[in-house]
């Protein structure tokens, strides 16, 4: 029996061993609670804000370019599943901020400027920090209305006749209350890349002298992906449609249209910008010979597609009202800030404390030159978060 006895001095040097390696994970899992519940992101305080993610496009500037807010709105039913919708007032304010240029971002840089006889086009292009190129224009079309230019935009059974590079437009789903739209659109692109899928939510405001046309991609249950074509998830494109003088005879009888629009391709971006100066003006010339094609089937009674008549269900705006809503937004982010400033100190995490548990964790656990540089390295942002907390 004495063969198997094992002596008490082993004994203790194996739990010894074994209180080694456990003691630092049980530190770590501690330590982990610990800042999970101090760090502890929107997500996790509201669960509705789970799926609630922001593509930022701009240096400073924050504005809800994919509002993941779910629309059900049919045409059969016309009601709204969310009250926010997908396309909200959040958009009509940042739209508004771009033609104002007061959204806060880099300058931007002339590179075309091109007219005919019935049009005058200058577009502009800026790189922000972060986020694909964005692109301003500036359209003139001599002798025609708002109307006419908001309906010709909006018209996708149109498009389809001049606009070469769309290839397929269907809705989805349209309100017929505020005129918002989901439709699908697919667009050839150069034989080097594959198709591009689009799910475009869309909708129109009336300021009485202009029209504010928002479009940006939006997801849908309804339209599962598929590898080929590709879905592009980032696109914003939205104008201001509204009577500019003629630069014939001076009277409001021509109409300007501002656009914005930015959207990742998936395809390198430098690719993409020398694409885009490339042939820029040859799709921009299409412009012109579309709308009077246009121009002359409305004249001649042609009925409206579902499109079109969705165009004419806007929301009427006043100036005063984008006034009050840039007032508010300004007035709710200073006292976010303000809040933001005013945390309570005890909710900070000590670097000493942070980087001095690391050390230990990192002395303990591995003698190993990569772990070591693992754990510093997290202990470094975690100290960086307890600064801001």
């Amino acid at each position: 029996m004495a063969l198997y006895e094992i002596p008490t001095n082993m004994v203790l040097q194996i739990l010894r061993d074994l209180a080694v390696f456990i003691t630092p994970l049980w530190i770590a899992v501690i330590f982990g609670v610990v800042v999970g519940w101090v760090w502890k992101p929107k997500w996790a305080i509201h669960p509705r804000d789970w799926f609630n993610f922001r593509f930022p496009w701009s240096g400073h500037n924050s504005h809800p370019q994919n509002d993941t807010a779910s629309f059900s709105a049919s045409s059969e039913t016309g009601k709204e599943s969310s009250s926010n919708g997908v396309v909200t007032e959040h958009d009509l304010l940042h739209l508004s901020k771009l033609v104002e240029e007061k959204d806060g971002g880099p300058a931007w840089i002339q590179m075309m400027d091109r007219s005919t006889p019935t049009m005058t086009y200058q577009a502009w292009r800026r790189d922000p920090e972060t986020g694909p190129p964005q692109y301003r224009s500036r359209t003139v079309f001599e002798d025609a209305s708002p109307e006419l230019v908001r309906d010709f935009f909006w018209d996708d059974e149109f498009r389809l006749k001049w606009d070469d590079m769309l290839i397929y437009a269907s809705t989805i789903q349209d309100c017929p209350i505020t005129g918002t739209m989901i439709v699908h659109w697919v667009r050839k692109f150069p034989f080097f890349c594959s198709d591009r899928e689009y799910i475009i939510g869309r909708r129109i405001w009336d300021a009485g002298q202009a029209y504010y046309c928002v479009t940006k991609g939006v997801p849908c249950s309804s339209m599962p992906r598929h590898n080929k074509p590709k879905r592009v998830d980032l696109y914003y494109s939205s104008w201001c449609i509204r009577a500019v003088k003629s630069r014939k005879d001076g009277q409001l009888t021509s109409c300007e249209v501002l656009l914005f629009h930015r959207e990742d391709m998936g395809i390198p971006w430098e690719i993409a910008k020398l694409g885009v100066r490339q042939g820029m003006w040859g799709a921009v010339k299409k412009f012109d010979p579309g709308l009077r094609t246009y121009q002359k089937e409305r004249a001649s009674g042609a009925p409206l597609s579902r499109c079109a008549y969705a165009a004419k269900i806007n929301t009427k705006v006043s100036v005063d009202y984008l006034r009050s809503l840039e007032n508010t937004t300004s007035y709710l982010l200073e006292s976010e800030n303000q809040d933001s400033s005013d945390k309570p100190v005890g909710r900070s995490i000590p670097k000493i404390l942070i980087v001095g548990g690391a050390i230990a964790v990192a002395c303990t656990l591995d003698q190993g030159l990569l772990t070591k540089a693992v754990i510093f390295g997290v202990a470094r942002r975690f100290a960086k978060i307890g600064r801001r907390l």
